[in-house]
């Protein structure tokens, strides 16, 4: 039998469209995703399995009757504010229930492992840009989730011979150029999901944290990264796994950023109107600077981006945002 990928939040925004290029080449997969904010009609390929990551007895059986080897892992909370409230639930979805999957993956002999991991580990780098090798700092519990994970994966491969890509992502934005698919996250956090909101109406206002940063225009830079070009990392990793790679740690974005005002104007160009717009004091714990070194990304995985364009990336967005509208009418 072919060997299966096991997919952990497939049903989620980024994870859904990393199946869909695994489905396109043909891959033998299985999604695992207990659908509390993941969409069963995202999944595009491969059967779904309705359940919990930390259900250890249920990926047992998965691992096991799928004759799964590789696998990776997004299923996680991912919503900083709501992670300084109730950090319990992010250490018990993050960090609880990868090291129940972990267990499971000792158990069955997985020997390739990848990871859904955030620039968040990296809290506030000086210099505002990040490269593998900046110390980690997370300055909030989602961040300190993400990174006691990213350590027991790391004491795993060591243990045994079970090798790991751990994948920083910095902002993903964008959806699928198809239409097929997209960031349907109720209550999304994501600047340019909700600058597209507010240009069709489906929110009133967009708010700024921030306009008195030490950047050109005063509002905060960040790398934004268009989500099937990310999804494609994915591809790359399995297959320097599945070729004897070493496990490897490497940052995900484009090695330049955008300011809010830059996101809003490009919002306002595709979508021809202005944005209700509304200027607020900074959010604690925000940089005013936040960009990955994508140098070794692009050097081990030959890696070269197809969609390093904002207003690439905003008119996929959009033109989700307007297919969940006609949805809705």
């Amino acid at each position: 039998m072919v060997n299966t990928v096991l997919v952990t939040g497939g049903a989620g925004y980024i994870g859904s469209h990393v199946v869909k290029l695994l489905g396109e080449r043909k891959e033998r997969i299985v999604v695992l995703d207990n659908l509390s904010t993941g969409f069963a009609e995202s999944v595009l390929y491969g059967e779904l399995v309705v359940g919990d990551v930390g259900d250890q007895a249920l990926v047992e059986r998965i691992l096991r009757e799928y004759e799964v080897d590789s696998v990776m892992h997004f299923a996680a909370a991912t919503i900083v504010p709501e992670s300084i409230a109730d950090p319990v639930k992010y250490y018990t979805n993050n960090v609880c229930a990868s090291n129940a999957l972990l267990g499971c993956c000792r158990q069955a002999g997985i020997k390739q492992f990848v990871f859904s991991s955030t620039a968040a580990v990296y809290g506030q780098p000086a210099g505002g840009i990040a490269t593998e090798d900046t110390p980690e700092n997370p300055i909030n519990p989602y961040g300190r989730s993400k990174l006691i994970s990213e350590w027991m994966i790391g004491d795993l491969c060591s243990a045994t011979d079970m090798r790991s890509m751990i994948l920083r992502y910095f902002n993903v934005a964008g959806s699928d150029p198809e239409g097929r698919i997209g960031q349907s996250t109720i209550d999304a956090t994501l600047l340019i999901k909700i600058a597209c909101e507010v240009a069709l109406g489906k929110v009133d206002r967009l708010q700024i944290f921030g306009t008195d940063y030490p950047t050109p225009d005063g509002t905060a830079i960040r790398d934004y990264i268009h989500v099937n070009d990310l999804a494609t990392i994915h591809l790359l990793a399995l297959d320097y796994l599945r070729e004897g790679g070493a496990s490897s740690t490497l940052n995900c974005g484009y090695g330049h950023g955008y300011s809010v005002r830059q996101v809003i104007a490009a919002v306002e160009r595709v979508h021809g109107s202005r944005l209700n717009v509304v200027e607020s004091s900074r959010r604690a714990g925000d940089p005013p600077n936040l960009i990955a070194n994508t140098d070794a990304i692009r050097k081990q995985l030959h890696w070269h981006p197809q969609l390093d364009d904002l207003d690439t990336i905003v008119s996929t967005a959009l033109a989700w945002e307007e297919k969940l509208l006609a949805g809705m009418e």
